[in-house]
């Protein structure tokens, strides 16, 4: 059952209302002025927010980005306006007056774009997508978890923050919401308070149009504590009671569902067209005069209401005091420990970082995903910032470390045996792409460098996750993904499991390296790239074994995101060589130099690392000197992105197939001496016909897939 909280009294009701009323005028004025934005949420949460920012959370307004505050996560970002409003109230400095009013605006350095952004004071995470919000406040609350597991003593809790999310009926549809919501419950999270801004409304209608499940009874069946407020648009008091409730819970999240009313008193009151749409001039005079306000005013916020929250800053600046003293003392109480956790505050790699990695053996065909592998049980094991983890494909990517402890709700007893705490670095995500990389993201937007997260699965199910990825890649995380099983070669589980077409994606995504090594040491240089760097990655790894390149390829160079494999001068044929089909690329050149061509090998496994080169230094690789000739991509992959950089492609122009991973190259053609055979048909072509060279041209015949051989 859920717990009904019975209706609560406070001495404050009067300012509550006021402040209630005044918060509503000010969205109506704020979103009237450019006739556009989110006003119906804002107004119908302005109960929520006094709840929240005047009673509930421990913040520094002179001091936001301060280590140990509680988080805040408004996963239906467009609600902003009540975040942005709240911010101001309680005197959170770049939030000005004039800001507020920048809102939908032609204002190139606003402060209040229409969905919260990271980079903005008081912000932990960009949110708008719906259901990104909520998986970023699981991994918020993870990291809180793992922190005052790791660090805390008898007397020195050095971390000890509450992650708090409003969430909205859309949020609570979408598929990663849901995931993390699961997680969260099995994790037993109880340091994570989720408000159901329960208003029945949507975009398009009464949410009834499209679920009419039981919220509460869903979450109660996820693990969750779950409490309901029936008057959540006006009743302060009561919500500030369950929010009392919910900090006290010991073993669970808890969601507070706070039945809310959308754009509440005013002519779009219930109705869905105060999800974003203005009221009009009308409608907000109405309002107006409703509240006993003057129409004539607008952006009005009476000194009453800033001396309501004028204790907030003091209150932020002894926290932060308080805390800084508690640090000092726990550094001289435990120097080893509390040196470890001040790198981490400060977000700091060990000095002696690289000299955990293992070196490279070129022994014998390695898989690229092996060579990843031991990088990151190296690392894991003596970088206490690195949290790996998988979904449920551990036993094939292999990223656990010898002695690693998984992140697990130390209560929990599993039926194969598998126990561990909240001091872990192991998670296991379960089948949860989408979630696992938001949760990452979480992770990473703790704060800068104290967590390094790092997924794992097959590369075709980061499709799943790609939303995710992409939200990384905006916001400049740092998080790194390790794909595995990444070409055709993946074999018998067909081409559900093959990712011809994938990378394509990843490639185009800004502030996201999509890496692809052909060999141990370009794991090596691209791994240490992803770990230097404070962006997201994305290693493209092979299952099957590859080719290894000692003497050419190198960890050094490949850190530029393409470099020349094998060098001749004056070459009339280039190839470049693309992860585990580098091998064919090579051989077909070594063919062709053995017919008298001069063959140049080019490795480009990074796109976008090679583009930040400098304009002398790509061309100095790909030789664009003035002289053009035949440069052919060969890769596993489709081809497109590729022009940029070859004039033909020996590419995947069709899906896969299921076939065992020893033939499925040689169906596709991926043999040297066809390779070299239709390399050599197109070099003698672009020499009877030069304009060839400026068409990109596919060189691999299609495949028959429905061909039926009668018997």
């Amino acid at each position: 059952m859920s717990m009904r909280i019975p209706r609560a009294v406070s001495t404050n009701d009067y300012e509550h209302q006021q402040i209630i009323k005044y918060g509503r005028a000010l969205v109506l004025d704020i979103v009237q002025q450019y006739g556009g934005g989110h006003a119906g949420s804002a107004m119908g949460g302005m109960a929520l927010g006094i709840a929240l920012w005047k009673y509930a959370l421990k913040y520094a307004p002179n001091d936001p980005n301060y280590f140990n505050r509680d988080r805040f996560v408004l996963s239906n970002g467009h609600v902003c306006l009540l975040q942005y409003v709240f911010q101001h109230f309680y005197g959170l400095k770049s939030m000005t007056m004039e800001q507020l009013k920048s809102y939908h605006s032609n204002d190139y350095f606003s402060h209040c774009p229409g969905h919260p952004e990271i980079e903005h004071d008081a912000v932990e995470v960009t949110t708008g997508p719906l259901g990104q919000g909520i998986a970023n406040a699981v991994g918020l609350a993870i990291a809180s978890k793992n922190l005052a597991a790791t660090y805390n003593k008898p007397g020195y809790e050095v971390i000890n923050n509450t992650t708090y999310c409003i969430v909205g009926d859309a949020c609570l549809q979408e598929g990663p919401a849901l995931e993390a919501i699961s997680l969260a419950g099995h994790f037993g999270l109880n340091n994570l308070i989720v408000i159901y801004d329960n208003n029945q409304v949507c975009a398009d209608g009464s949410v009834d149009i499209a679920n009419t499940e039981d919220i509460s009874a869903k979450f109660k069946a996820s693990n969750w504590n779950v409490i309901e407020v029936s008057d959540a648009s006006e009743d302060v008091a009561t919500l500030v009671k369950a929010l009392e409730y919910a900090k006290a819970e010991k073993q669970r999240p808890t969601l507070i569902n706070a039945r809310t009313v959308i754009g509440a008193d005013s002519a779009f009151e219930n109705h869905h067209t105060a999800h974003g749409n203005a009221l009009g001039a009308d409608g907000v005079r109405e309002l107006k005069l409703k509240y006993g306000f003057s129409p004539s005013q607008k952006f009005v916020v009476p000194k009453e209401i800033y001396d309501f929250f004028k204790e907030k800053a003091p209150e932020g600046d002894k926290l932060v005091a308080d805390w800084k003293k508690l640090v000092d003392n726990y550094v001289k109480e435990y120097p080893e420990l509390g040196k470890e956790f001040l790198s981490r505050v400060k977000g700091d790699l060990p000095s002696n970082w690289k000299s955990f990695l293992p070196t490279q053996d070129y022994a014998g065909d390695t898989p690229t995903r092996a060579a990843a592998k031991g990088l990151v049980k190296a690392l894991g094991k003596n970088i206490p910032s690195i949290v790996a983890g998988c979904a449920d494909l551990s036993v094939s990517v292999d990223l656990q470390w010898p002695g690693v402890t998984y992140f697990q709700d130390p209560t929990l007893r599993t039926s194969c045996g598998l126990v561990g705490d909240y001091s872990g670095r192991y998670i296991e995500y379960g089948i949860r792409e989408h979630a696992m990389c938001a949760i990452a993201n979480g992770l990473a937007a703790f704060n800068k460098g104290t967590f390094i997260p790092i997924t794992s699965t097959f590369f075709m199910f980061y499709l799943y996750a790609a939303p995710a990825i992409r939200m990384a890649g905006l916001q400049e995380l740092k998080t790194i993904h390790i794909g595995t099983h990444d070409s055709i070669n993946e074999g018998e589980n067909g081409p559900t499991h093959q990712p011809v077409e994938s990378p394509v994606l990843f490639k185009a995504m800004i502030n996201v390296y999509y890496m692809r090594p052909v060999d141990s040491a370009e794991v090596l240089g691209l791994f240490e790239k992803a770990i230097e760097c404070d962006k997201t990655s994305v290693l493209s790894l092979s299952r099957n074994e590859v080719l290894q390149y000692p003497g050419l390829s190198s960890a050094e160079k490949v850190k530029r995101g393409g470099y020349i494999l094998e060098d001749v001068e004056d070459a009339d044929i280039q190839i470049i060589g693309a992860g585990a089909e580098m091998e064919f690329g090579y051989k077909a050149a070594k063919i062709l130099g053995r017919k008298g061509y001069k063959v140049r090998v080019l490795s480009i496994p990074c796109q976008r690392l090679f583009d930040e080169q400098s304009l002398g230094y790509r061309r100095s690789v790909l030789r664009k000197d003035g002289k053009q000739v035949p440069t052919v991509i060969v890769d596993g992959h489709v081809a497109y992105g590729w022009e940029r950089y070859a004039t033909a492609s020996y590419c995947m122009n069709t899906y896969g197939k299921s076939l065992p991973p020893d033939i499925i190259y040689e169906y596709f053609g991926y043999n040297p001496n066809l390779i070299a055979k239709k390399v050599e048909a197109y070099a003698k072509a672009c020499k009877a016909d030069p304009l060839l060279l400026h068409d990109f041209i596919d060189l691999k015949e299609k495949p028959n897939h429905h061909k039926v051989n009668k018997l």
